[in-house]
């Protein structure tokens, strides 16, 4: 039988000492196991953007673009047609009040003149001779009815004179009419030949001229005929712009306009609202692209003879004022259910997975999902996130007017403190009440 081996001494220590450092090897190992799992579950900060409260003095646009127009412009057709035999002005040329713009061919308009002269003349030789015949007649008349007193006719005999002195004053007054019938058509005749020659209604200029001479042109008093031109006072110009129904209720007439001109892209020009239209305009009537619209007319106030009428201008009609207010950026407002939290998205969203899962599509259903979608809409409220630390905590606000960038704050927030500006989807979807929040998206911009 072999003896057993003796165990150095040391040796039991050093197996020891062995077993004890690979047991806290381990132990580190499942202590950052433990730790990168609990780390994973940690919800990531939202990377924002912030910017202070700050009192600033902010002004309500109303933007709509639009073009330049004339005040004052006529267009001008004639009343007769003919052809034009006489257009001493050209397009662009500068006119005075009673000068002559063109001339119709007065030829045929002078022949219908004297043509209805001679039938008035004839008319007033047949009146004269219907009036000898009436005097006739009343004669022959009063002699029969002192024979017929004396019994000296018969009674047909007298009855006769009264039938011819009768229709004697019914021809005489009938050739009166005539008369007056052909001297209104003489008038008018006369008026006709007036109408061949143009003067110019006002002091301007010829903004359009679209016929030539030796043109034949039509023209009536009943409806427009061929316009020749149009005759503008260019001293008084204006924007014309359409307004869209929900921002036509901001517009007053005297509200102030700052208007861009393409033509001049580094000059601003301003104006005065003057006349706003009671009658809609409808683009796309009955199509999801439909769009109402007023027509609203700005006059501009210091072009210095500068615009054509035609250009294209942009109005940012300034409808109110508010001074030394305190402000956000317009993005930091958004709107979500104070009680749950939720953005109006979300909620929507909600509410589609609820339909969906009912799958009832009846008119009564139908008409309770319009009214629930109403009374979510109703529970929505304005808020700001305001970050306090590495968290934003969000809260209800008053909002009053707001211009491109700014929006005025009534109540909820203080000057100073700190408001999450961006990015949007944050804001309007990510952020709750005490998310975690990282700003070095601002540190980056910066």
């Amino acid at each position: 039988m072999a003896a057993e081996s003796p165990i150095k001494p040391g040796g039991k220590k050093k197996q020891q000492k062995r077993k004890w450092l690979f047991v806290g090897i381990g132990g580190a190992v499942l202590l950052l196991i433990i730790i990168a799992v609990f780390s994973s579950k940690k919800t990531p900060p939202v990377f924002v953007s912030t910017e202070k409260v700050t009192v600033r003095t902010i002004t309500q646009l109303v933007s709509a673009t639009g073009k330049i127009y004339p005040q004052t412009e006529v267009k001008l057709a004639p009343e007769v047609s003919g052809e034009i035999v006489e257009l001493p002005v050209k397009e662009g040329d500068a006119v005075k009040k009673g000068q002559l713009l063109f001339r119709i061919n007065p030829e045929v308009s002078k022949a219908q003149v004297e043509q209805a002269a001679a039938s008035l003349a004839a008319a007033k030789a047949q009146n004269l001779q219907a009036k000898a015949q009436l005097l006739l007649r009343e004669d022959e008349l009063r002699r029969a009815k002192e024979l017929y007193k004396q019994k000296l006719i018969s009674e047909s005999d007298y009855i006769t004179a009264t039938t011819n002195a009768e229709v004697a004053k019914a021809t005489y007054e009938a050739s009166l009419f005539d008369i007056q019938r052909l001297e209104s058509q003489l008038r008018q005749q006369r008026e006709n030949l007036s109408r061949t020659t143009v003067y110019s209604p006002m002091n301007g200029h010829v903004t359009l001229l679209t016929s030539k001479l030796g043109e034949r042109v039509v023209g009536t008093s009943m409806m427009t005929g061929t316009e020749v031109m149009r005759v503008a006072d260019l001293t008084k110009m204006e924007v014309r712009i359409d307004v869209n129904e929900n921002d036509i209720v901001s517009v007053k007439k005297g509200d102030t306009a700052r208007i861009t001109v393409d033509a001049y892209p580094n000059q601003k020009f301003t104006g005065i609202v003057y006349e706003i239209a009671n009658t809609a305009k409808t683009t796309g009537a009955g199509t999801q692209e439909q769009v109402t619209n007023f027509e609203v007319k700005i006059l501009i106030i210091d072009h210095q003879g500068k615009l054509r009428p035609g250009m294209s201008a942009n109005a940012d009609i300034e409808t109110e004022t508010a001074t030394n207010v305190l402000t956000v950026p317009i993005q930091s407002v958004t709107v979500r259910n104070i009680d749950e939290g939720l953005s109006a998205q979300e909620i929507a969203e909600q509410r589609e997975m609820k339909d969906m899962q009912s799958g009832d599509n009846t008119s009564s259903s139908a008409k309770s999902q319009a009214l629930q979608a109403r009374a979510d809409r109703e529970k929505l409220s304005r808020v700001v996130f305001i970050k306090e630390g590495d968290i934003v905590r969000m809260r209800k606000v008053e909002t009053g007017i707001a211009d491109n960038a700014y929006m005025h704050i009534k109540s909820g927030v203080k000057e100073g403190e700190e408001v999450v500006s961006g990015p949007y989807r944050a804001i309007s979807r990510d952020l709750k009440d005490s998310t975690k929040v990282s700003v070095e998206i601002q540190m980056m911009k910066k």
